[in-house]
């Protein structure tokens, strides 16, 4: 299995796995002509795709999936309740290509977990696995739950949201106070000390890759979350690079990560 993230953040998200016999995108937050050119940059033909999963009906994870699932004839795979958020959304799909799942379902040669998080919409994050190799993305929740980190323990990667630190974004001007408590709530985002704590309980699973995902532009950056979460990890005893390896998905392709 191999996986990399082609872009993250409130710009779009686009997540890219493959296993043996099956290529597929964690949802599709960029232009169709985008989402063509960064796989054109890990030498992948749309055509050789199996399918885009859902997590949920925010644009940055759906702008481009109407039109490229139509243009390459690809199913698209979401939760029965988050299409009820997606039908007025995903116009171009065929209704031969809506495909919905209530659960753990197979696709080609992954096995794929599904698993609700808190967010202001019905949403999902994911696991994917092929025999004992396990990867898991799990962005766009208000808090953690032991069902959450039960669910993603036992993999060698994850991907974990750490999408603002709290001093930043309360001492912003651009956002509203509104907007900046949603994003604090218990139903908006989790922030570099949530995810922090969350990484610790990973780690101490087993976990020894996690990148840290959905970062804010705004309240946010890549230096101050990995710094952020290193220095919590250290003051419990778990070292950056020797018991678990961070690091930080951004706007562009990232680097591929291989379970072999």
């Amino acid at each position: 299995m191999r996986v990399i993230n082609l872009s993250s953040g409130s710009d779009g998200n686009i997540t890219y796995i493959e296993a043996d016999n099956t290529k597929l995108l964690l949802d599709d937050g960029l232009s169709c002509q985008e989402t063509i050119k960064r796989l054109e940059l890990i030498g992948v033909k749309p055509s050789e795709l199996n399918g885009i999963i859902i997590s949920h009906e925010h644009s940055d994870h759906i702008k481009g999936v109407d039109i490229f699932s139509s243009k390459f004839n690809l199913p698209v795979y979401a939760h029965e309740q988050v299409w009820q958020g997606l039908d007025d959304k995903l116009k171009k799909v065929s209704s031969l290509n809506r495909k919905l799942f209530d659960g753990d379902f197979e696709l080609q040669d992954l096995t794929i977990s599904p698993v609700e998080v808190p967010h202001d919409v019905k949403c999902f994050g994911f696991s994917f696995s092929q025999g004992n190799k396990k990867i898991s993305v799990v962005t766009d929740l208000g808090h953690t739950t032991d069902k959450i980190i039960h669910s993603i323990s036992g993999s060698q990667i994850v991907y974990l949201e750490a999408n603002y630190d709290k001093e930043k974004l309360f001492n912003g001007t651009k956002y509203p106070l509104s907007l900046k408590r949603r994003i604090d709530g218990p139903n908006g985002h989790l922030s570099n000390n949530a995810s922090a704590m969350a990484v610790e309980r990973l780690a101490m699973s087993g976990t020894r890759q996690i990148i840290l995902s959905h970062l804010s532009k705004e309240n946010n950056s890549p230096d101050l979350a990995y710094n952020f979460v290193c220095t919590e990890l250290k003051k419990d005893g778990i070292i950056e690079g020797q018991d678990v390896r961070i690091d930080v998905a951004t706007t562009s392709n990232g680097v591929f990560f291989r379970l072999k």
